[in-house]
């Protein structure tokens, strides 16, 4: 407890999955929080429930000016800023390449890749004069391997993976880190499109999308929004105080090789033979 006691945090797409897992996470440990989201009622919500160290400001990520005002937000409340983790995000535009509407592909980008350059556009001069900060976005495994996503998703997170290391880059020589977590099958409400749930049933998702990730990854359960939130706290923390331009990748084994189930079978097959 307290690893993040007196620091200031901004989490977008904190009213839901991951990001609220996260807000909930930095307020235990001590941080004063802003959770920036589009999902008013639900953000106020969790901000009363947590308490004089949480506030909410709505954040659209897609505008410049949103992205501002929250910024601005947590320096006037609480006088600094100290970890920003660019998490808002949704699946975005989908199906085959020739297909895609280009009104659909310029939303997604602008809030899985835009939102996340304005989130370290503004974010950088406060932590530069302050000589210290953590910037952490949300990448994905889709952006380090195909197949794990729609086409303007996963060229999106590439991006968002690159552009953490670039900044990196930059940011680095102030004291000011710039990491990214790289997520596999996590259990959120991401997934409710995909499985034709309606507003009203998009809590189904978590229960659903916990069913249908169970084994597909060496570690056999499906991720949750604490996992990721476990890593954005590392990051966050003075524990990573070395870390820097890195993509954390947090997949229970997904990436590690598609053949990892068929040589388990293939071994747990030989020592039934050995024993028989």
């Amino acid at each position: 407890m307290g690893l993040l006691r007196d620091k200031v945090a901004i989490i977008t797409g904190g009213s839901s999955g991951i990001g609220r897992a996260t807000v909930k996470l930095f307020v235990d440990e001590g941080a004063k929080t802003v959770i920036a989201d589009v999902q008013d009622d639900k953000g106020k919500t969790i901000a009363k429930e947590l308490g004089k160290n949480a506030i909410y400001q709505h954040s659209d990520v897609s505008k410049e000016s949103d992205i501002e005002a929250m910024i601005d937000c947590a320096v006037s409340k609480f006088g600094r800023l100290d970890c920003l983790f660019n998490n808002a995000g949704y699946a975005g535009v989908s199906g085959p390449i020739e297909e895609t509407p280009m009104d659909g592909f310029d939303k997604t980008v602008s809030v899985l890749l835009k939102g996340v350059f304005m989130g370290i556009k503004h974010a950088a001069p406060i932590m530069k004069e302050q000589g210290s900060g953590s910037i952490i976005s949300t990448g994905s495994v889709a952006g380090l391997r195909t197949g794990y996503g729609p086409h303007t998703y996963s060229a999106c997170k590439a991006a968002v993976i690159h552009l953490t290391k670039t900044a990196a880059m930059e940011l680095g020589i102030h004291n000011v880190r710039v990491n990214c977590i790289c997520p596999g099958g996590i259990a959120t409400p991401i997934f409710a499109p995909m499985l034709e749930l309606d507003k009203e049933e998009i809590d189904k998702a978590y229960d659903l999308m916990s069913e249908r990730l169970e084994g597909l990854q060496p570690i056999q359960r499906s991720g949750q929004p604490e996992d990721i939130a476990q890593a954005a706290l590392y990051l966050a923390s003075d524990m990573s105080s070395f870390v820097n331009g890195h993509e954390l990748v947090v997949d229970g084994g997904l990436i590690g090789g598609k053949q990892w189930d068929a040589l388990r079978k293939s071994l747990a097959a030989d020592e039934d033979s050995d024993e028989t």
